[in-house]
């Protein structure tokens, strides 16, 4: 896992640079999105649609146009031979700079699935690892699936992995989206691994805004403006099922009850304070479609808990950010980003917890008191670091003055672990 080129200093704490917005009045970018007007038909869409177009489009999307976003190091680095931190950041600069890559995907027994498995790193090196350290019986019998979305990179998975001849017996790739639960065929009875890495964070998230502290949550849909050039938001009514059910989760709709005093009455009309919050129902989408098809999958899944200097308001937004020159820039507005832009998302850890539990069919059977059925999963979240040190080799990632990147870096970056319990059918 590598952190993206980083001269402003990405990786550390940092502050959100709110930006304002009026009351009942619609939310309009800064300048005209040209590529985004694309993506919003005569009809207003969601905005987690707007989103995946901009990533996914076939034809205009991030991912599927950019087919140079994802990189492959050449060699592996020798950290035994950097003197430090300071030379591993420069060394690092390097490789970012001579290879015009946007991100390096990270990483880069038994059935395994990988979603979203970037240059095909990881899939390789689980392969490499099989091959060498088990038993041939669970190498010769081992099935390796990559779900990718991307046809490039499912091109460029198959090219890492077939280094190895004996590998591609074992290896399939499958373009298709993951959220569709027909391409995943008949239930999956069997147990299986589920491998995620920095897939989260791109998934489409939908935004739903409150003009004030005990105004009621709206969902916000993306439409033209009325010259046709720009877009601005709309809102509406919660209605999407999704969108409810992650409200449902947060339970913000039992926060707005509490705030509904008399006095947070008269004191939200005279000082309203807008409110902006973002939900993953991509990640519940997927989750969803996951319980559904693989019951009895393990499930390892790594991503961004706080992403530093996001400019797009709300709580968990985004960070839409391209690369130029080897150098980042950062959208202040979701709307601008016209295709030549990388839409991330932080990962709110708890809340993935308990979307897991709910797609899992146990968070909503709480609400039957008479239900004495137990957990469905058993999940635990890691620091990089503490993951790294129980499940790594961190002593081949060890500088000569003891710095390690592999403990010492990536501190805005947890792992979330996920197993069935007996109490699963």
């Amino acid at each position: 896992m590598l952190p993206r080129s980083n001269s402003s200093g990405k990786l550390f704490p940092f502050i959100f640079n709110k930006l304002k917005v009026t009351p009942n009045e619609p939310f309009a970018p800064s300048f005209q999105a040209l590529f985004s007007t694309r993506i919003v038909g005569e009809k207003p869409i969601l905005v987690r649609d707007f989103i995946h177009s901009a990533l996914y489009d076939p034809n205009h999307g991030y991912f599927s146009q950019r087919s140079g976003a994802v990189g492959v190091l050449e060699r592996s680095i020798k950290f035994n031979q950097l003197e430090g931190r300071k030379a591993y950041m420069k060394h690092l600069d390097k490789i970012y700079k001579q290879s015009g890559i946007a991100w390096f995907t990270p990483v880069e027994l038994f059935k395994i699935y990988e979603i979203g498995g970037g240059s095909g790193t990881c899939a390789k090196g689980i392969l490499d690892y099989i091959m060498l350290n088990a038993p041939p019986r669970i190498y010769n019998n081992m099935t390796y699936i990559s779900v990718e979305i991307s046809p490039t990179l499912a091109e460029i998975q198959k090219q890492t992995v077939g280094e190895v001849c004996s590998h591609l017996s074992k290896f399939k790739v499958e373009h298709r989206d993951a959220m569709d639960r027909s391409g995943w065929g008949d239930v999956e009875q069997q147990p299986c691994w589920v491998i995620m890495l920095e897939v989260l964070d791109n998934l489409p998230h939908d935004l739903i805004y409150s003009e004030s502290q005990v105004s009621p949550w709206m969902e916000v849909w993306v439409e033209k403006q009325l010259d046709g050039e720009g877009l601005s938001e709309l809102y509406k009514p919660l209605q999407d099922s999704l969108i409810k059910h992650c409200v449902e989760i947060l339970e913000l709709d039992k926060n707005d009850t509490k705030r509904s005093s008399i006095v947070s009455k008269a004191w939200s009309k005279l000082f309203p304070k807008p409110r902006r919050c973002w939900l993953p129902t991509g990640s519940m989408k997927l989750l969803e479609v996951l319980h559904a098809a693989l019951p009895k999958m393990s499930l390892i899944a790594s991503d961004f808990s706080f992403l530093p200097d996001v400019k797009v308001p709300g709580e968990r937004a985004p960070l839409v950010s391209t690369k130029k020159d080897g150098q980042s820039s950062d959208y202040s507005n979701y709307l601008d980003a016209k295709g030549d832009a990388d839409i991330f998302f932080p990962t709110d850890f708890w809340l993935l917890e308990r979307i897991d539990h709910y797609c899992s069919g146990w968070l909503k059977l709480q609400k039957d008191k008479s239900s004495l059925q137990g957990r469905k999963r058993r999940t635990i979240t890691l620091d990089t670091s503490s993951f790294m040190e129980e499940f790594g080799l961190p002593s081949k990632t060890r500088t000569k003055d003891g710095y390690n990147p592999l403990l010492d870096d990536f501190k805005n970056t947890k792992f979330y672990l996920s197993v069935p319990t007996h109490n699963i059918k």
